[in-house]
Parts: C-alpha cells; structure tokens; sequence
C-alpha cells in the first residue's frame, strides 16, 4: 500500500443531529463523513507490515487496508465488492459495531486511530444509492434445503452464506418480522427500522424465505422438520435476561431493559403490542440499572419518550479516560465511552449498587435504596465492598434492569431435543457448530454467549460453511 503523506490530517467524526431536533424524534441520530472527509481518512491508514484492524480486531476479517486504498483512488465500486467478500451486512456494523478494528488501528498507538466505521459506512450507502448493491441470484441452486431457526444477526448471516452456496434456506422466526436484535432491541436513533428491512427485502429477491410467527418447537415440530431439512442451525440469541434478587422486586414498575425497548421499537414499526407490553416512560421518574450499551440504549429511548428524569447506575468504577498501562494496544481500550445517549441527559453514577426497591400500598415502585461501593482486591479477584454511610434514596416510577444476560433460557426446540447445555446455559455444540445431534448445529449468541452483533454475524458464517461440509460429506457417503 502506497505511503501518504498524512501528517496534517487528524480523525474526523461525524457528530450528531441537533440536539433539541434528535430528541424530538427517533431518526438517526449520527451524521456522515462527506466523501472528500472519507477520502482523507482512508489516507490516513498506513502501510502496516501487520494490519491489525484486519487479521487481529475484526470478527469478519474485512480486508481494511486494501480497501481505504481503494477509496483514496476513488475507486468506490472496488472498494465495496472487497468489503462485500468478507462481510455480509455492512450496513448494520456501520452504525453499531463498537468498531474493534480502531482500537487496534496502528495509528492508533500514537495518534487518533483511523475512522474505519465511518468509511464502511459511507462504502455500503453509496453501494446502495447507485445500485451496485441488487440481489444475488444462485446460478447453482442445490437440492438440499437448510433450516435456520431465528432472524437475528447470526441467523441472518447464516442464512446469506448458505443461500449464497446453492442451498434453499428457509429462516424461521417467533416474531412478526425477520430481524431479532436489529429489529427489535437496537433503538432506531442508531439504526433505522428501514436499513433493515431493505436488507431482508434484498433477501428474499435472492431467494431465502422468511417464516415468521412461528416458535419452532411448539408451533412446528423437530419431525416437520426432519422430514423436509438436510440440516437445521439454531441461532436463537440470549433471551434471559440477568436478574436481581433483592427485597421489592415484585413491584409493578420494574422491568427488563429488552422489554422497554422492545415496545418502542414495535410503535415505531407499526406492530401490535400484546396487553401490558405498552410501557412509557413519560413523566415518570427513571433508573436504569446497567452501565452498558443497553443501558444507553435505554437511556436515549426515555428521554425521547419525556422521562421527568433519568439515572443510570452501574456497580464497576468509571472507566478511565484514556488507555490505562495494564491495557496497552492492541487490546481493545477499556475506556469511558460516552454515547449520543449521554450527551442527551440523565445523570451517570458508577460504583453503585440497588438494595432494596420500595412502593407504595398498591404495590407500585416508588425509589430505590442504594449503596457506593468500592472494588477492593480479596482472595485473587476484585470484588465490590459496600461503603459504611453511604446509603441513599433515589424515587423512581419506573426501573430499567440493563444487566446483560445469563444464556439462551428455554427454548422449545432445544428442550424438546434434550440438547446439551454448557456451563453457562449455552447450547453446547463441536468445533463445527454441531450439537450433540448430527445435523442439528447452533450459533451466535445462543452457542457462545452474549457478544457483539459483529461476533454473532461472524459465528453465523461460520456455522453455515460448516453446515455446507456436513452435507457435502454425507452426499458422498451416499455416492
């Protein structure tokens, strides 16, 4: 790759929509980079002996290097096909992924990294506009049919690779529309409800067939889908999500952080709720519990929908600013990370740990008592110990539990089939995403736990060529 000269060009954001306007409305809250601005970062990148934004960082292994080249030549059309090869779904990290690949950017080490999200975003939209991204139609399509069971971000990859080998894939999915996570957990401020569905439409132009409304396992059982599948992937994300277990959790107005977003995300997609999923925060007084992205998350959804106030807790210490010594590159930076969210409102407070949840006589949350602890070093581990006097109230009408999650739960067609579990609850599959049932595989969050979109599209590849040497082997048995 050829040298830039560089040195006068720092990294560039985008910067956010106005923020009395962004908070009037659910839209996009994060700008672009103009093509000249794109151009000048994708100048930036260096030519690393070791670039290890591709080989290190990146889940998908996009081919980052080689493709900002492309950029500063203007070849744009090039540049997108390079990044089409590895990754199935740009548009989606471009908006959401925390971007591993600049936190391990070389240039990173003594400057400002590369803006490499902001250049892949700016690739795959103008792929879009000019229409050089249409469906890809198999010229080989193969006799065996796939079933992927849930539309989420692994599912979806999956499904994209193995319509892409030839196969006829059918993906199905318990709620109305294909999408999971991208659909119905991630606000539409950082990803718009229309990217998705302009990719599940481009989707189905290319085959794959989508199957929604169904709970494989209860609706459709394991046998319909013996009799009609040469294989079936269960990519159906964590659903359990991480409780608390302390005096007044059983008062109304206490609720898990998927459940609240979930109901924004189905107005805003015009879906039905069911009784009791119509939850607000309007007027009411709000503490998440979760200092993470779900958190934010939660955190920009309330205060557009007119949160009186809003607190968001978190038990871990502040994060430091910049890159502490004991985390040196090119580890991701564990950092204080302030998202659009923040910079909206709320008040942000570490260290903190919920007590007890108080209400009132019938039965309704009203505060919340809390503790400050402090992360002190015992038996080899870091471990939070509540500080004497420390104690306060906080009123609350509502308590939002951002706390992660525990593992995939029940699922009806893995508890039909008796599958095997890891330590964690996670369907326990081989080296090849393969269950203790041959043909039956698992991937995403569901196999290996909570993690990024980026790491569950990435798994789901995975997963989709192993699926295609399972049954390439068992044709050749058959022969």
């Amino acid at each position: 790759m050829t040298t830039k000269k560089t040195e006068s060009i720092n990294r560039k954001e985008p910067g956010y929509r106005d923020l009395k306007e962004r908070l009037g409305d659910f839209k996009e809250v994060e700008r672009m980079l103009t093509t000249v601005e794109v151009r000048e970062q994708a100048a930036r990148c260096m030519s690393c002996g070791t670039p290890f934004c591709h080989g290190y960082a990146c889940p998908l292994a996009n081919i980052i290097p080689e493709i900002n080249e492309l950029i500063t030549e203007d070849r744009w059309k090039e540049a997108l096909e390079l990044l089409l090869s590895t990754h199935p779904f740009p548009e989606f990290t471009a908006r959401i992924c925390p971007a591993l690949c600049e936190g391990s950017c070389v240039k990173g080490i003594n400057e400002q990294p590369v803006a490499i999200r902001q250049i892949e975003k700016i690739i795959v939209e103008k792929g879009f506009a000019k229409g050089w991204i249409r469906p890809r139609l198999s010229l080989n399509r193969r006799s065996e049919s796939i079933a992927v069971i849930g539309a989420g971000p692994a599912g979806l990859a999956a499904a994209d690779s193995l319509n892409n080998y030839g196969f006829k894939v059918t993906v199905f999915e318990k709620e109305l529309n294909p999408g999971g996570l991208l659909l119905y957990g991630i606000p539409n401020f950082k990803l718009e409800k229309d990217i998705v569905n302009r990719r599940i439409n481009l989707m189905r132009e290319e085959g794959i067939v989508f199957e929604c409304g169904v709970t494989v396992g209860r609706d459709i059982s394991f046998n319909y889908l013996k009799k009609r599948f040469s294989a079936v992937l269960l990519t159906g994300g964590t659903q359990q999500p991480r409780d608390i277990n302390i005096p007044g959790r059983e008062l109304k107005g206490i609720i898990f952080a998927m459940q609240f977003l979930k109901a924004q995300n189905k107005k805003i997609i015009g879906e039905p709720l069911a009784p009791g999923e119509d939850i607000t925060a309007e007027g009411k007084k709000v503490v998440i519990i979760g200092g993470g992205d779900t958190g934010s998350d939660c955190l920009g959804t309330a205060l557009r929908q007119g949160a009186k106030e809003v607190y968001q807790f978190e038990i871990l210490p502040r994060p430091p600013e910049l890159r502490p010594e004991d985390n040196p590159w090119p580890l991701w930076p564990q950092i204080d990370r302030v998202s659009s969210s923040h910079l909206e409102g709320g008040i942000r407070r570490w260290s903190v740990t919920t007590k007890k949840f108080e209400g009132d006589s019938k039965g309704r949350l009203k505060r919340l008592q809390c503790m400050e602890v402090e992360w002190l070093h015992k038996e080899g581990r870091q471990v939070p110990v509540e500080i004497e006097g420390s104690s306060f109230m906080v009123e609350a009408d509502l308590a939002i539990l951002a706390m992660g999650f525990l593992g995939p739960g029940p699922d009806p067609l893995a508890d039909q089939l008796d599958l095997k579990r890891d330590q964690r609850g996670n369907i326990a599959v081989d080296a090849n995403h393969m269950t203790e049932i041959s043909g039956i595989f698992s991937a995403g969050d569901m196999a290996r736990g909570q993690s990024l979109v980026v790491k569950a599209m990435a798994d789901g590849k995975v997963a989709a060529d192993s699926i295609k040497v399972y049954i390439d082997s068992e044709q050749q048995e058959r022969s």
